[in-house]
């Protein structure tokens, strides 16, 4: 056999090696097929093989030596890699913006304008283009890596890598992302179907309510495991946590670290309290992979569900050293400032989520939501207003707008705001009849609010309807009895006011908005209602009993029987009530005073004063207890 005829062997041989992770094998073999054949397609294997093999300066040194990086697009590539793996971006950026290869970029996009089923010449050129974006990424500039990334997507649509990062990392708005997909159906010499197909139900799902339906060409993929995370996500965003922990959890179970299913899985055990499942993840995730930042997040959740944020912000910032694009470490990182009322440190923490997640809105809705606990309004809105304009049709953007806009007494805008808010929820949960039917209790905050929206434009029945709904979702919430109770009151409906004030009470006996109230309801009831059935307009006054000797001690005393007699009656068979009359009931000048029971004891008699004194004006209306501080639950 002739050395021509040993080069396919050799080539067949070190693809092998490569294929199975034998790269010391591959590398032995490459080395000798360069010293047969000395060409640039047999150098690029070999310097693949040095790559795999962490031969990184070594890889470098050798191709820059031979100003391969100047003929060969893949060596380019491969020397700007090493460049990056080694943490040197500026040197890796200088090699792909060097004059050279944007010359080699041209003549490959030129060859595949020719000969456009390359897929190898297509795969260099996305792969280029998508190193490019990794690296400007990490130098903070964002806007080009964007570019970067989205022109990788163009040249290849399945490059899944350039997606992945335009998605996870938020480079691009929702509306962004699907004008990118919608473009890549025009690449006729690609059939995209699938590739569409996939990638859309792997699209932003926060930005607004909504369900998944599986495209048709996905129908033999609804048990594949990103798909189900997609819908699992889906529910999630949904406020569905019970749905999406069925998925995840079976997930978890047949792929324990699926490396997207894991993050949606942690945020759930921290959304449904579940600790101790969420210690055993943290603890198997850190013990097997301690290099993986989502091991650290997952550590952090922890301690913030625990409520020790110090121990929490020590392990979400190890997680964010790993990897500081990883979003949901910086917005747990902030939330654990926001928990203990540190609202400057918590807005620094979100600004920069902000700046790395340009195209999230939930850091600069954070931010508003700090102004607003801090009574900063204009700011507030500002920012609130720019969640919106990423996320416009996002129920919490809305809902915060609304607070706002109540917190500026302009409740028409509050009304707008909220009326918004529930139409897109009422998207996803559409009931015939009432509206908390269909809707989880994280929206009882929603409508309670709208209910004293309409309380403060007096359209109280409208109030008194969101108020009942809310406590459909949260049948335990003290304000929202006490909120009901005071629309019943300015309705006029004192009894059903106290009513509704007891139950406040009840649940949170130091509530003193429900005190205050329930007492001028009280008065306000004893001046309008009487203490019992046919109550005289006077106190009846009784003949006086006779002196033993008197001339008239037979009337006397008649009446006095009949008075004894008319007693005794009024009494009954009732046994605890028998023997109660005494001596010590008349009084010296022989007047019987009432007696009190458990079952006739009324307003009067409890103050232990006359029916007949005049009792303090009640005129004035009870706006100064109003609900905006102390209902703002």
């Amino acid at each position: 056999m002739t050395m021509d005829e040993n080069e396919p062997l050799l080539r067949e041989v070190i693809s092998v090696y490569i294929q199975e992770h034998q790269y010391s094998s591959a590398l032995y073999w490459a080395d000798k097929l360069v010293t047969l054949t000395n060409s640039n397609e047999d150098i690029y294997t070999m310097c693949k093989c040095l790559l795999q093999s962490k031969h990184y300066y070594r890889v470098y040194k050798y191709i820059i030596a031979r100003k391969l990086h100047q003929q060969h697009l893949g060596c380019c590539y491969i020397a700007a890699e090493a460049q990056y793996l080694l943490n040197n971006h500026q040197m890796a950026l200088k090699i792909l913006e060097a004059e050279e290869t944007d010359k080699l970029i041209e003549i490959n996009n030129f060859q595949l304008v020719n000969n456009q089923g390359n897929v190898q010449l297509r795969t260099i050129l996305a792969g280029v283009h998508c190193l490019k974006g990794r690296i400007l990424e990490n130098i903070e500039n964002r806007e080009q890596a964007t570019e970067a990334y989205k022109t990788a997507l163009n040249i290849d649509p399945f490059c899944y890598e350039a997606f992945e990062a335009l998605k996870d990392h938020h480079l691009l708005t929702g509306v962004e992302e699907k004008n990118l997909l919608n473009r890549l159906a025009s690449y006729e010499d690609i059939n995209v179907s699938l590739v569409k197909a996939l990638y859309s139900v792997d699209l932003k799902k926060y930005d607004r309510p909504g369900y998944v339906d599986l495209p048709q060409e996905l129908a033999r993929f609804d048990r594949n495991h990103d798909v189900r995370v997609a819908i699992a996500e889906r529910h999630y965003y949904n406020c569905d946590n019970v749905s999406a922990f069925e998925i995840t959890s079976e997930i978890m179970r047949e792929d324990p670290l699926h490396h997207k299913c894991v993050p949606l899985h942690i945020s759930l055990l921290v959304d449904m309290k579940e600790t101790i499942e969420l210690f055993r993840l943290g603890h198997s995730l850190v013990e097997h992979y301690p290099e993986w930042s989502i091991a650290w997040y997952a550590v952090g959740c922890y301690y913030y569900l625990i409520g020790k944020q110090d121990s929490a912000r020590k392990h979400l910032s190890k997680a964010t050293d790993l990897d500081r694009l990883f979003g949901p470490a910086w917005l747990v990182f902030g939330h654990s400032f926001a928990l203990e009322k540190e609202h400057d440190q918590a807005m620094a923490v979100y600004l920069k989520a902000s700046q790395l997640m340009p195209g999230c809105h939930l850091p600069p809705l954070y931010i508003g939501m700090e102004y607003s606990l801090t009574n900063n309004h204009p700011f507030a809105e500002k920012f609130l207003k720019l969640a919106r304009k990423i996320a416009p049709s996002d129920p919490f953007v809305l809902h915060e707008l609304g607070v706002t806009a109540f917190n500026n007494q302009d409740y028409i805008s509050a009304e707008k705001y909220y009326t918004c808010a529930l139409k897109e929820i009422k998207n996803i949960h559409e009931s015939a009849g009432q509206v908390s039917s269909g809707l989880t209790d994280k929206w009882e905050a929603l409508l309670n609010n709208l209910g004293h929206t309409y309380r403060k434009q007096e359209r109280y029945s409208e109030a008194l309807s969101f108020f009942k709904q809310a406590l459909v979702l949260s049948p335990r919430n003290p304000s929202t009895y006490s909120s009901i109770g005071f629309v019943l009151s300015l309705t006029n409906d004192l009894s059903g006011a106290v009513e509704y004030f007891h139950r406040a009470l009840s649940l949170r006996p130091e509530d003193t908005f429900s005190t205050t109230m329930l007492n001028e309801v009280i008065e306000r009831l004893m001046c309008e209602i009487e203490p019992f059935p046919d109550y005289p307009a006077q106190i009846p006054r009784f003949v006086p009993l006779g002196r033993s000797g008197s001339g008239s001690g037979g009337e006397e005393n008649s009446t006095t029987d009949d008075i004894n007699l008319n007693t005794s009656s009024e009494l009954g068979n009732d046994s605890s009530l028998q023997g109660n009359i005494s001596t010590s009931e008349l009084t010296p000048a022989g007047l019987l005073t009432p007696i009190n029971t458990d079952s006739q004891q009324t307003l009067g008699d409890a103050s232990n004063l006359s029916i007949d004194c005049e009792m303090e004006s009640i005129s004035r209306t009870p706006t100064d207890f109003d609900l905006d501080n102390s209902l703002k639950d």
